[in-house]
């Protein structure tokens, strides 16, 4: 069954620390999972993949991201999409918001297995 319609508001939503120089917010709908991640200059995302298809919109600052192939650097205004299963690592170049799209829903999230993005390290 479906959950119903609604209305979320990122200022209600609980931010939650993942680390000295990473933090977010997240919504699970039915099919997608979306997510305002901080991540202070200097801050990585670990190299990681996922089943999830991605969109990362970035807000504020600006992000490199890696891939096998290559490097990228996103700014503010900009999108980096992600295919399935591809390997990416992710470094603030400045301090950064980015409001990722996942679909389908991000169940390794749901399930508490992001011990990746669980950096006990700050931005050196």
């Amino acid at each position: 069954m479906a959950s119903e319609t609604k209305i979320h508001r990122w200022d209600d939503i609980e931010y939650e620390e993942l680390g000295p120089a990473i933090g977010r917010k997240v919504v699970h709908s039915d099919r997608m999972t979306l997510a305002r991640i901080y991540v202070k200059k200097g801050g990585v995302v670990p190299r990681h993949q996922h089943e999830n298809e991605q969109v990362s919109y970035v807000l504020e600052g600006r992000l490199r991201f890696y891939f096998d192939d290559r490097e990228e650097v996103a700014a503010a205004g900009e999108m980096m999409q992600i295919r399935s299963q591809e390997p990416h690592k992710v470094e603030a170049l400045e301090d950064s918001v980015a409001l990722d799209i996942f679909q389908p829903v991000r169940e390794d999230w749901l399930r508490g297995e992001d011990q990746y993005l669980r950096n006990p390290t700050a931005p050196s």
